[in-house]
């Protein structure tokens, strides 16, 4: 069973995490939905995708200065390394997140 965590252990974690801020009457938030299911398969655990909407957690969009959604925030060790409002490709996504992701480890 997995443990839930809070949002500031999950982006002060060694695993980088990407924040997608939307809300659920967003059509861009919406779009961008299969992209984020795709990237995040092609990662697996090396990478956390979450989304937050800034509906339901207005402190939280508030505290992170979200004006818009989509807008994305990488995470890395509770720094924000990357931020960008609207929608990106799949393909951008995938260089960033190769970029600071975990290392690929064979067992």
């Amino acid at each position: 069973m997995e443990q839930k965590m809070s949002f500031s252990e999950l982006i002060n974690g060694e695993t980088p995490v990407l924040v997608d801020f939307m809300a659920t009457w967003c059509g861009p938030c919406i779009a961008m939905a299969p992209i984020l299911e795709e990237v995040a398969g092609k990662f697996g655990e090396r990478v956390r995708i979450v989304k937050v909407d800034v509906d339901q957690n207005r402190a939280l969009a508030a505290h992170f200065n979200i004006y818009g959604v989509p807008t994305f925030i990488l995470f890395k060790r509770g720094e924000a390394i990357w931020r960008q409002s609207g929608m990106v490709s799949a393909s951008f996504l995938e260089e960033l997140l190769e970029e600071h992701a975990a290392p690929v480890t064979s067992e």
